[in-house]
């Protein structure tokens, strides 16, 4: 007995969409802001501060990418990836943080 094959909904696809941009383009940025984040925060040495900050860029970059594929609603993603990079890279861009060159 064979089951007939569901095709999915155009919503469902643009649903897909938009959390395979979530985690690609979302987890970028959120992982970028966070490393510059980082490395104007953490009271380590510039060697020290910049091995910290770049590797936990990829576990940051991982979670939020498998977020963006289980929270319950699109929008509820994007709603938080957006202010969460915005507001660190806006720090970073402030010049806020101890280690400003």
């Amino acid at each position: 007995m064979a089951r007939k094959a569901v095709k999915p909904t155009p919503r469902q696809r643009i649903d897909v969409a938009l959390r395979a941009l979530a985690a690609i383009a979302g987890g970028y940025g959120v992982a970028a802001a966070t490393t510059a984040f980082l490395a104007r925060v953490l009271p380590l040495s510039r060697v020290e501060v910049t091995n910290a900050a770049m590797l936990s860029s990829f576990l940051v970059f991982v979670a939020v990418a498998l977020w963006a594929f289980s929270a319950r609603s699109v929008a509820r993603v994007w709603a938080i990836i957006l202010p969460l990079a915005g507001g660190m890279a806006l720090f970073v861009h402030l010049g806020l943080g101890m280690h400003a060159p």
